[in-house]
């Protein structure tokens, strides 16, 4: 019987890593988990971004790695420290992980490595595909230097993707959690004006892209991990409240929500947004399962 390909996981425990783990096996893969503590199962590896110390010999023999690590953006307010966290974790990590690859013989085909569509900002209703310049604010500085971060396996010949996630709409878990709370109390509304875009896509689509693009050797840089329809905050909200049966009358003004999360936090990931189309995916032939938003939501709740 033909040996299977082992793919690295960072980040397997997390919403997303947690459904694309048994999607690989599924595929056929071999799925090492990079993890932070001992080992303690089979396809275990041990990595310490914060120290710095990863092990070299039990990355041999992979074919491809998905990085997904990183500090939750979303959990709790953005401090210096919070901010310092987000940062780091994900630039040190990247660099530590990349660095690695770079070193191995013989190296890996392919490393995604996971970027975020803050990389573009806050843009209004400018349509942004890959091509897009880089935006201002404390999230398109950490993503530039996220991406840049994996310049050593770059170098070293590893073909890099960087799917530039937007927001991930899961069953359990996630964003959507969060936003359908106010809803199912009757409160919900949309943010502000609700003209902001929401660049959105459902964990199962989001999954499939990134097995799309470890094995799609014409895909390389930056990738839009979207659905091909962003929406306004306001027709989410819409959608939102018909798929759960709730009113939509009560919209949150944007001083409470900069008073409750900050104003940088609020600024550029509840009332900024962006309207970004995933023009690589699709030049490639990639098919997405949900691309219009309130059949997703009925889908998920």
């Amino acid at each position: 019987m033909a040996e299977r390909e082992k793919i690295a996981v960072t980040g397997a425990s997390g919403l997303v890593g947690s459904e694309l783990v048994p999607t690989l096996e599924r595929n056929g893969y071999e799925v090492l988990r990079l993890v932070r503590r001992a080992p303690r199962a089979q396809g275990e590896v041990r990595w310490d971004p914060d120290g710095g110390t990863i092990d070299h010999a039990g990355l041999q023999g992979v074919t491809g790695v998905i990085h997904l690590a990183g500090d939750n953006v979303a959990s709790g307010r953005w401090t210096e420290a919070k901010k310092a966290r987000i940062r780091s974790s994900r630039v040190q990590g990247t660099a530590l992980l990349a660095s690695a690859l770079a070193e191995l013989s013989p190296k890996p085909l392919v490393l995604v490595s996971a970027s975020a569509i803050g990389y573009y900002g806050v843009r209004g209703d400018e349509v942004l595909d890959e091509t897009a310049a880089q935006g201002s604010g404390f999230l398109a500085s950490v993503c530039g230097q996220w991406e840049a971060a994996a310049d050593p396996a770059r170098e070293a010949g590893i073909r890099v993707v960087h799917p530039r996630i937007g927001i991930v709409l899961a069953a359990e878990g996630g964003a959507l959690a969060k936003m359908k709370l106010p809803f199912l109390f009757g409160v919900g509304g949309r943010i502000g004006d609700g003209s902001q875009y929401m660049s959105w896509i459902t964990l199962e689509d989001l999954v499939s892209a990134l097995v799309f693009a470890l094995q799609n050797d014409a895909l390389e840089g930056p990738v839009n991990c979207v659905s091909p329809t962003p929406v306004t905050n306001a027709d989410f909200t819409s959608a939102l409240g018909r798929v759960l049966s709730r009113p939509t009358v009560l919209p949150v003004p944007k001083f409470a929500l900069r008073l409750g999360a900050g104003a940088e936090m609020a600024d550029e990931m509840l009332i900024g947004g962006a309207r970004v189309v995933p023009t690589a995916l699709h030049v490639r032939g990639f098919r997405w399962e949900h691309t219009s938003i309130e059949p997703a939501l009925d889908s998920l709740l």
